[in-house]
């Protein structure tokens, strides 16, 4: 097997009881590094710090994460001004905080056969909503509902 030294030195290829031997003498571990390779590489090293090292930076990699929100608002195709107005302030807070904003119509009994009126509010919507989010996907109409994403942040139109 290939070793290499606590000081990232390569000691060249070694019998395996010469590289326990040498790992035993300076009281640290014999951690395989690449097994499939051929000779196999291995490496003399404190392996608990190597494994607490290891977690730190991966718990640093997690914090750096961006965690995206989604959040729904649900609409009908009778809405009324008010009702309206208020869930477009909301779908605004939540476009500038960051978050996904997903927008849904949905019909109920004879509304189905209204899904033009459904239609335009939705497009009524994501026009109002152009100044602080841009939609991710296009309005689809799916069974009993209109569904479509607003993204945080405007597309520059120049």
């Amino acid at each position: 097997m290939r070793l290499i030294d606590e000081n990232n030195e390569q000691l060249g290829v070694v019998t395996f009881p010469q590289a326990c031997d040498r790992a035993r003498a300076s009281a640290l571990d014999l951690v395989e590094m690449a097994a499939t390779a051929a000779p196999p590489v291995c490496r003399i090293m404190d392996f608990g710090k190597f494994q607490y090292a290891e977690a730190k930076k991966q718990k640093e990699a997690r914090k750096k994460q961006v965690h995206v929100k989604v959040k729904e608002l649900k609409f009908h195709p009778n809405i009324k001004e008010n009702d309206f107005q208020v869930k477009k302030g909301h779908a605004v807070e939540f476009l500038q905080k960051g978050c996904k904003v997903k927008l849904s119509m949905f019909f109920r009994g004879r509304e189905m056969a209204h899904a033009d009126l459904g239609m335009r509010v939705m497009e009524r919507i994501v026009a109002e909503l152009a100044l602080c989010g841009s939609p991710e996907t296009p309005l689809r109409r799916m069974g009993p509902s209109i569904i479509t994403f607003m993204a945080p942040g405007a597309k520059n139109k120049q």
